[in-house]
């Protein structure tokens, strides 16, 4: 198993049960990992674990339209599986999948008065987000605790790749420092950055890249991975007893999905309805935007209206890009050549596309909002975002470029009041001129 950061989010949820019983769901997209950290943590952790799999045994479901009693579910889930012993105080129940099955999750409540079991579960995020209402019991609050997982960061591929967390280290006391990275820890990083730029976060993936080192088979795990995403799009949708979604609005999902490349590859990356289609309006397609970003696979960047804090109360809802969740399945969408021209560093028409995508996948994995800020003028930052309580502009250069948003807002302090800033470049640790130039990967130490 790859070591990923949310164990600890894990261990500090079963710390949390001496003083309050709660069960744990933890939900993100399919294959980002939740079920092999779940498992191994209980396994770890427990002397007995009993699990179901609601996606592959549907019949259990049944189980969950009784009385939700404690002592009728394990008389039915013994009886179902011979294997599964509840032996009282030693046992953790998994609920995988739960998306599957809404009525179990009505059960955690029952659970966690009897207290005799502790409960994880895992789960998609558009499955657990509300969706198909009419076929569920509800969710009973206060008896949960909820966290996302989302694709490894740069930092976990580092661990997944082996490299000496010493060198982690090494890399993390420089930002902290504002002292040059050594060149060859350096010219490495960016190495290990490019090659993450094409792998992404899929532990799959990760897992094809290291044992073959080859960005073919890469490529193919990817796009079998957004195929079985796509076979998704049409659950989970209308609220009524079925769960699949008219073809109407799977068309629009589909559409939205489809135009992403076309929309990053612009100058003025802005979304823009009529990239997909003539009729293209916010009436039309704002709820398919909404699924896929409730989905998981997307991330909304929001324009500002002004450069203030609080962000999230400066953001304009109508103006606004979109990122996809992973950059190593986004270029995967993107034709094939795109992974030679990236480990080449020879990208044409989307190279500020995929590297303004990557560092929208670190903040997001960081759990920062995002936002960016462009003015009619044609004057834009590229990502606006909050770090040690002040307001700081974020350039992204492939290159180590000139950076004539980030001058001009610098040298107007009385319009603007900015003086925080960092430029994500294919360079070293440096300052010039109130500009504080970062490598690009060390966008998830911007915390």
């Amino acid at each position: 198993m790859f070591e990923r950061k949310i164990y600890q989010d894990i261990v500090l949820w079963h710390e949390s049960l001496k003083t309050k019983k709660r069960a744990l769901i933890i939900k993100g997209l399919r294959q980002v990992g939740k079920t092999t950290v779940v498992k191994e943590f209980c396994k770890a952790n427990y002397e007995n674990v009993v699990y179901i799999d609601f996606m592959h045994n549907p019949s259990i479901k049944k189980i969950f339209e009784q009385d939700l009693t404690v002592d009728n579910l394990i008389v039915s889930l013994s009886a179902s599986n011979l294997n599964a012993k509840f032996i009282p105080y030693k046992t953790i129940i998994i609920f995988d999948e739960l998306q599957e099955c809404q009525n179990a999750r009505a059960a955690i409540k029952p659970f966690m008065e009897d207290g005799r079991f502790d409960v994880i579960c895992s789960g998609s995020l558009i499955g657990l987000r509300g969706y198909n209402k009419k076929i569920s019991r509800g969710v009973s609050t206060g008896f949960e605790k909820v966290i996302t997982m989302k694709p490894m960061d740069f930092e976990e591929y580092l661990w997944a790749i082996g490299l000496d967390k010493s060198v982690i280290e090494n890399v993390k006391q420089a930002f902290i420092n504002k002292t040059k990275v050594l060149p060859a820890i350096n010219d490495n990083l960016m190495k290990y950055f490019k090659e993450y730029l094409c792998v992404g976060g899929m532990p799959d993936v990760v897992n094809v890249f290291n044992t073959t080192h080859d960005l073919n088979q890469v490529r193919e795990i990817q796009q079998s991975i957004l195929e079985s995403y796509k076979d998704d799009f049409g659950k989970h949708l209308n609220k009524e007893e079925i769960q699949e979604v008219n073809e109407t609005e799977l068309v629009k999902i589909m559409e939205v999905y489809n135009s992403i490349p076309n929309q990053l590859a612009k100058e003025n990356k802005k979304f823009q309805y009529k990239l997909i289609s003539k009729n293209g309006n916010a009436r039309k397609y704002s709820n398919a935007i909404t699924w896929l970003e409730e989905f998981g696979l997307i991330n909304k960047c929001y324009n500002l209206d002004s450069l203030a804090l609080p962000l999230e109360a400066n953001k304009n809802q109508d103006i606004f890009k979109l990122y996809v969740a992973d950059t190593g399945l986004f270029v995967s969408m993107l034709e094939e050549g795109t992974v030679n021209n990236i480990i080449n560093g020879d990208l044409k028409i989307y190279k500020g596309a995929i590297y303004e995508n990557i560092i929208a996948d670190a903040f997001s994995k960081l759990n920062k909002g995002l936002y960016y800020f462009h003015k009619q003028s044609g004057l834009e930052i590229d990502f606006v975002t909050r770090y040690n309580d002040e307001l700081t502009l974020i350039e992204v250069k492939v290159k180590n470029g000139n950076s004539k948003a980030l001058n001009e807002i610098l040298t107007n302090k009385e319009k603007y009041n900015v003086t925080s800033n960092f430029k994500l470049a294919n360079s070293n640790i440096g300052s010039s001129k109130g500009i504080n130039t970062i490598p690009l990967y060390m966008a998830f130490l911007i915390k």
